[in-house]
């Protein structure tokens, strides 16, 4: 059975369910569950138009505070319900690649993850992180939507 999760978040409400459900799982299952949040780095490009950006090092350093917090919803979580969790946070342009490796890191045996289901258009330019990790993963991948 799957006793190493891998719940990645993006703070949004269906991450927490997603949340919410592997850490019912792990619980009845005596597994332990892996935080993980993704925060982009700094989006530079020479090739861009200039905007009002904060510099780099202050973009990362709120970056990183926000996927702290965030992960920190799940360690919660994981506590109260006394299943055992470490939380990771990582800056990365591809956060799909970033589940992965964690993942593989990690040596989790499933990954939890939240889908918004996106179509069309939406989907074309904003992509699914969720479809990528299912191209990309060599472990199950539970989607919730």
């Amino acid at each position: 059975m799957f006793t190493t999760i891998l719940v990645p978040t993006d703070g949004s409400e269906l991450a927490e369910k997603a949340a919410t459900a592997a850490v019912e799982f792990a619980r009845r299952n005596g597994g332990r569950i892996i935080g993980l949040c993704v925060a982009e780095p700094y989006p530079y490009s020479p090739l861009a138009e200039p905007v009002f950006l904060p510099n780099a090092e202050v973009y990362e350093r709120e970056a990183q505070q926000w996927a702290q917090t965030t992960v920190q919803r799940i360690a919660a979580m994981a506590s109260q319900a006394g299943v055992p969790c470490e939380t990771s946070t990582a800056l990365s342009p591809d956060p799909s690649e970033e589940i992965v490796r964690t993942a593989a890191e990690r040596g989790c045996d499933v990954i939890f993850i939240a889908s918004h289901g996106r179509r069309g258009l939406s989907r074309m330019l904003l992509g699914s992180v969720t479809q990528k990790v299912l191209v990309l993963s060599k472990i199950p991948v539970l989607v919730f939507r």
